[in-house]
């Protein structure tokens, strides 16, 4: 495994230049009932111009030999709700964050105070059971799994029958179906939350899109704290991502640089799909085969190496998504996309309607 480090670009950016108002009312609580019926707001980089589509009219902005590069990773049931072992008032509500061997996985813990090292959880009546490891970054802990290996193969069966899919907080409906916080090619399991980017895409889209010249490369990049913790720090550069687990294999490494030497545009299905490309390619926006760490941060500054187009969703004010889509473009002009999308009551966030700059 590899540890790929963010080059920091000069900047006197402050997080609250990437400050934005939004009505609490424009926060999606609930998936469309079809994927592909969101919104589509189209950016032209070169123009300057703004369009107002559907996303089923993505089709028109595409064109043979392009390629699609989506993120394949599958979100897990991360949220699980147990107690201290002997102390069954003791409630603790935990999120797995990453694995980091099978049966290890760095983990929040609610309350922190009470998970001291050696400290033993109680999960689903018993069939699963954790014990706190050791405090790491900025005070998670390593949980150490431990269930029935003769009933279960691994620890993932365990989750699907007593985790909970962890929504962000600011989605406070019910989700009455799971599936509809995957995207209909998740297939790795390992996210603590879904890459929101590609939920727009059903499988009939997908073909359409691939009937017209279009490859479809999978990428990996399992989503946790990384991309969606908050910029504390005054000033950009000063913040630190977490890391995330990413894979780029041969034949996806292959098939996008193939493509780009044809002249074809690489065109990243979400900023986990962008940061994935821009980690594993080289100065020349060379694609090589990876699997390891990123905690890549991109904002203002940085130079892309190998996305020529971004399919993305709304994201939070300060955020360092809204920071890598105003390197994609510029800040001034995200930030009057943003305004302008309040203003039309496009929906926001996870659940909410998308953006392609191209």
């Amino acid at each position: 495994m590899s540890v790929i480090i963010n080059p920091k670009a000069p900047t006197d950016l402050r997080t609250a230049d990437f400050y934005y108002d939004l009505p609490e009312e424009r926060i999606a609580q609930h998936p469309l009932e079809k994927r592909d019926h969101s919104r589509l707001m189209v950016l032209d980089r070169a123009a300057h111009t703004l369009e107002h589509k559907h996303f089923y009219d993505i089709l028109a902005y595409l064109r043979e030999g392009d390629v699609l590069v989506i993120n394949d990773s599958k979100v897990i049931p991360a949220r699980l709700y147990g107690h201290v072992e002997g102390r069954e008032d003791a409630a603790v509500e935990i999120l797995l964050l990453r694995a980091r061997t099978t049966d290890t996985w760095e983990v929040l813990v609610k309350p922190g105070k009470r998970a001291r090292v050696g400290m033993r959880i109680v999960f689903g009546e018993g069939i699963l059971t954790g014990e706190v490891t050791d405090i790491v970054d900025e005070g998670n802990r390593l949980l150490q799994f431990t269930y029935d290996r003769e009933k279960y193969t691994n620890i993932y069966e365990i989750l699907h029958i007593i985790g909970l899919m962890p929504l962000p907080p600011y989605i406070t409906e019910r989700l009455e179906d799971n599936s509809r916080y995957q995207t209909v090619y998740a297939r790795k399991e390992g996210s603590a939350a879904a890459p929101t980017a590609g939920l727009h895409f059903t499988p009939e889209l997908l073909e359409k899109i691939q009937g017209m010249g279009v490859a479809i490369a999978p990428v990996m990049l399992h989503v946790g704290l990384g991309t969606f913790r908050p910029v504390k720090a005054e000033r950009i550069d000063q913040h630190i991502m977490h890391t995330e687990y990413i894979s780029v294999s041969e034949e996806s490494a292959a098939l996008i640089n193939a493509r780009r030497a044809a002249g074809g545009r690489i065109i990243a299905v979400g900023t986990t799909s962008c940061r994935t490309l821009e980690s594993a390619a080289d100065e020349n926006g060379i694609i090589h085969p990876i699997s390891g760490d990123t905690g890549i941060f991109i904002y203002p500054g940085y130079r892309f190496k190998a996305v020529d187009a971004l399919i993305t969703n709304f994201h939070l004010p300060e955020s360092t998504l809204l920071m890598l889509v105003s390197a994609f473009y510029n800040r001034d002009d995200i930030l009057e996309a943003y305004r302008t999308a309040v203003r039309e009551e496009y929906r926001f966030f996870s659940f909410g309607d998308a953006m392609l700059i191209r």
